[in-house]
């Protein structure tokens, strides 16, 4: 009798830490999914509402906002669509496929500073992008790279957090005994890399391409000191072109369209790649 009352307590103890598990998830869900509600919300409204305060019922104003801001507006933001999809884009594939290559090395090869080349990497991550950027700029113009896409995508090859995350999870999923398996059948080490190592990393890959491209899709600070020509800006750089406007053309409904306008590409992306993301995340913070 007393191990079936216990049994019993523990059965309604799981009971209830599950209940309260899933109401703390409900909860977080609601407070993360709120604001795109209220963002898509206040996208369907004109200024003139939008001052009037918020309220939760949709208005009527939405392919109107779209309709001024896609096609008679100073900004062209489909062609800055077009800017933004390209360097987020080639970022991210870039970013993942050399940060993984890198961490391959790390984690395959064993040679002499290894450790160090590992530590100078990490310490590489924790300087700032402000402190550099004079430095960049001065090396672009000498470079005769200012005003094109190159210094936006060609510094992402180095990306010393996605080395990091990467080097965790492979050390998680790739037996050195599987690499010499590789290396015994006679297989090169580029040839071992693309066919064992990527296929194994296809979650960590897919988690860090979304957050590499979220990260350059909604980068501000580069493009603007970088990007001159009004053919060539992103969408951040139009976005705060468009709430920089004067008094007499400021419309804070075309505003709210146009930020709903530039994270529909992030969320198609998300969701392409969203069943890789849990299990990626899982598997890259567990080191056997």
């Amino acid at each position: 009798m007393a191990d079936m009352s216990l049994k019993k307590k523990r059965a309604v103890s799981v009971h209830a830490r599950r209940v309260i598990a899933y109401i703390v998830l409900i909860l977080l869900s609601f407070l993360c999914l709120f604001w795109f509600y209220v963002l898509f919300i206040n996208a369907t409204r004109s200024n003139g509402e939008l001052a009037k305060g918020f309220t939760a019922i949709p208005s009527t104003h939405l392919l109107k906002n779209l309709n001024n801001v896609l096609f008679h507006g100073a900004q062209d933001p489909i062609r800055g669509m077009i800017n933004s999809f390209i360097i987020a884009g080639l970022s991210a594939v870039l970013s993942t496929y050399f940060s993984t290559m890198t961490a391959y090395a790390i984690h395959a090869y064993r040679f002499k500073g290894r450790k160090a080349i590992y530590t100078f990497i990490l310490a590489v991550m924790m300087i700032p992008t402000q402190v550099t950027a004079l430095g960049f700029i001065k090396w672009m113009t000498k470079l005769n790279l200012m005003n094109s896409f190159v210094p936006l995508i060609a510094p992402t090859i180095a990306a010393p957090v996605t080395f990091f995350y990467m080097k965790q999870y492979m050390d998680s999923v790739l037996s050195p005994s599987l690499i010499e398996a590789a290396r015994i059948d006679g297989a090169g080490e580029f040839r071992t890399f693309n066919i064992i190592a990527l296929p194994l990393m296809k979650p960590a890959i897919a988690v860090q391409m979304v957050f590499t491209f979220v990260s350059s899709w909604n980068n501000y600070f580069t493009p603007a000191l970088i990007l001159k020509d009004k053919a060539k800006k992103t969408l951040p750089i139009l976005l705060a072109e468009l709430r920089g406007a004067d008094f007499m053309k400021f419309d804070m409904g075309q505003v709210y369209a146009m930020i709903a306008f530039s994270i529909f590409p992030v969320i198609i992306v998300y969701l392409f790649l969203s069943r890789y993301i849990v299990g990626g995340v899982t598997a890259g913070g567990v080191k056997e």
